[in-house]
């Protein structure tokens, strides 16, 4: 499968995908992060039970803290 994330192009070996699964696959342990399918917001106690898909633009944001 292959998807968008950021805007870069991703493969996996997998039809779908779960957002944790994506997660933890590719590292991702920031914990301040937004998650967006296709500009669709994914809240984070979804992240088990929302699917990427083939041709999804995934979009993460990581926020930050600072002064």
């Amino acid at each position: 499968m292959k998807f968008l994330l950021n805007k870069r192009e991703e493969e996996f070996d997998k039809e779908i995908l779960s957002v944790n699964e994506m997660l933890v696959l590719k590292k991702f342990s920031f914990r301040m992060r937004i998650i967006k399918i296709n500009g669709v917001l994914v809240p984070k106690e979804r992240y088990n039970s929302t699917m990427i898909h083939e041709g999804d633009d995934v979009s993460m944001i990581y926020l930050m803290s600072g002064g």
